[in-house]
């Protein structure tokens, strides 16, 4: 394992984390909102076995990368190729789930020379785009706080003040509790029992807001306005992965992905919501690696 960090010519700094086989096939791995440079939940022995090199970042105003306030969705783009470039990786595989599954279509999107394959999992579709009822079947926690955001970020900062209490409250004594406020499918609360996914996420979020609540707040405005880009740009081998059961994003977002994405392929599961065991989340690394 390793963990760096580097600066940019504004003088902000990104933190990134590698694991697995240093010399093994790269993969991206940007992490939901909240979350961490530390939230892949697979072991370093698996990671080893498979040849896989993970790398996650921070994103800005998370762990110890420093607040970007108003940045977009595709200003993921630059801050991937930057941790690469520093790493000397030329191209790599994309995974971004819920909330980082739209960073990482924008470094797809603007960066198609260097990825090789993208797999975005239980990713949020653009906010008000065609033909997607965006609330429908989503759980009341997440309307909520989707709607606070478009009230802007001062709403947003209080709102999401207490939901960071709540959250942390709720993991002091194992993740039983972790998205309490959600009404739960049976494959999330399976998922977030097994203690590998306890550990990952406890150390995860704890780190992601141990410097507050900037990144969570600009992930939910970024996710909400604008994305910089389109997803019909994306000309990249494209796998579209989603819980049928999912209730925190919905799969409609995913489907609607595939629709609008050139190319895309569906990955549904009838088995999963929207968390990911270690184990489903190695079977996904596996299945990419085979992939290309």
């Amino acid at each position: 394992m390793k963990t760096g960090t580097i600066t940019s010519g504004e003088g902000a700094e990104l933190c990134y984390f590698e694991r697995g086989d240093l010399h093994g096939s790269p993969v991206f791995w940007l992490h939901g909102t909240p979350g961490s440079r530390l939230s892949q939940p697979v072991e370093d022995n698996a990671l080893n076995a498979l040849g896989v090199r993970v790398i996650t970042y921070d994103r800005p105003g998370y762990g110890l990368s420093t607040r970007r306030p108003g940045r977009q969705v595709v200003d993921a783009a630059a801050d991937v190729a930057l941790i690469a470039d520093h790493l000397k990786i030329d191209t790599f595989m994309l995974v971004g789930r819920s909330g980082g599954a739209p960073h990482a279509l924008a470094v797809t999107a603007r960066l198609p020379e260097r990825v090789s394959l993208v797999r975005s999992v239980a990713g949020v579709a653009p906010y008000q785009c065609p033909d997607l009822d965006w609330f429908a079947g989503m759980d009341p926690s997440n309307i909520r706080e989707f709607h606070v955001a478009l009230q802007g970020e001062a709403e947003l900062t209080e709102e999401l003040t207490q939901n960071a209490q709540d959250m942390l409250r709720q993991l002091e004594n194992g993740t039983e509790q972790f998205l309490a406020d959600f009404d739960l499918p049976d494959a999330d609360r399976d998922a977030r029992n097994e203690p590998l996914f306890e550990e990952t996420t406890r150390a995860a979020i704890r780190e992601a807001l141990r410097n507050g609540i900037g990144g969570w707040i600009d992930d939910d405005l970024a996710i909400m306005r604008p994305w910089g880009f389109e997803v019909e740009e994306i000309a990249v081998p494209t796998q579209i992965q989603y819980g049928l059961s999912d209730n925190v994003v919905p799969p409609t977002h995913s489907m609607w992905l595939a629709d609008h994405i050139p190319h895309a392929s569906r990955i549904p599961d009838a088995g999963v919501g929207h968390l990911t065991s270690p184990g489903q989340e190695l079977r996904m690394l596996r299945e990419m690696i085979h992939r290309t």
